[in-house]
């Protein structure tokens, strides 16, 4: 069975711009619902839609693929999941090392989706002598002092970092010293890394402060509309509509 130490995706080498790069496990999301709903064909609109991008971004990233659907019939799905999967590396075996049991890295020991997707989770390591030989998702993790072994064991090129901000650092440093070439960090610092090392970050709380940004920026365009009385134009126009009648009329006698 192939391994990701000497097996690596395609996609740079085959000019494939990284925005679409980032697109295409959107894709392969959708796709797979789709094939599990045994749907033969699907257009570009429907399939963009169900990705969240437009229909034109949709068949631009498939161009680079040299998959460009049949006019009337759509693209078939089968096809195209296979497709993807290959650009995106997924047809073969990809065994991953999470570093970190605490409870974020039991949460993503547990998950499902790795296996389905082309991940195979070789080993979870913990610094902490208690955790040791303690089974979590079946697996039972390993101290970090076996972590230059169980990299070099498995031929793992790929390592998940879910320990906490101060301890990532090192942690990277021995991963990559070791042979990872591709880090998932969730630690919420930012890492140093060679040429050659892609490091993909993932920090829960950026993401609630982006959706916090708008979320105040909707109220305050709510409380610009309303004005500061309370007679701005939506406060207008829902007056307005409280002194219609239910078919849309003014009614004969206005409430005093």
């Amino acid at each position: 069975m192939a391994t990701g130490r000497t097996h690596r995706p395609a996609t740079r080498s085959r000019g494939i711009p990284e925005a679409t790069v980032a697109r295409l496990p959107l894709y392969l999301r959708a796709l797979t619902a789709l094939s599990e709903r045994s749907v033969p064909t699907v257009s570009s609109e429907e399939l963009a839609a169900a990705a969240g991008v437009n229909s034109a971004k949709l068949r631009k990233d498939f161009s680079y693929l040299g998959s460009y659907g049949t006019r009337g019939v759509g693209y078939d799905v089968e096809y195209l999941v296979y497709q993807i999967s290959r650009e995106l590396g997924l047809t073969q075996d990809w065994p991953v090392v999470i570093v970190g049991i605490g409870n974020l890295g039991a949460a993503l020991a547990n998950y499902g989706g790795f296996a389905s997707r082309g991940f195979r989770v070789a080993a979870l390591i913990d610094a902490d002598p208690a955790m040791a030989g303690k089974p979590v998702a079946g697996i039972p993790v390993q101290h970090t002092d076996e972590l230059e072994k169980i990299i070099e064991d498995n031929g793992v090129s790929i390592g998940v970092i879910a320990t906490p901000a101060g301890a990532a650092q090192q942690v990277c440093d021995r991963l990559v010293a070791a042979g990872v070439t591709s880090i998932l960090n969730f630690a919420p610092t930012v890492l140093s890394v060679p040429d050659g090392v892609d490091v993909r970050k993932v920090d829960l709380s950026i993401e609630l402060q982006i959706l916090a940004f708008h979320e105040q920026r909707k109220a305050g365009e709510e409380a610009e509309a309303a004005g500061p009385d309370g007679s701005g134009p939506v406060a207008a126009a829902r007056q307005e509509s409280a002194e219609q009648g239910p078919d849309g009329d003014v009614p004969a006698v206005m409430p005093a």
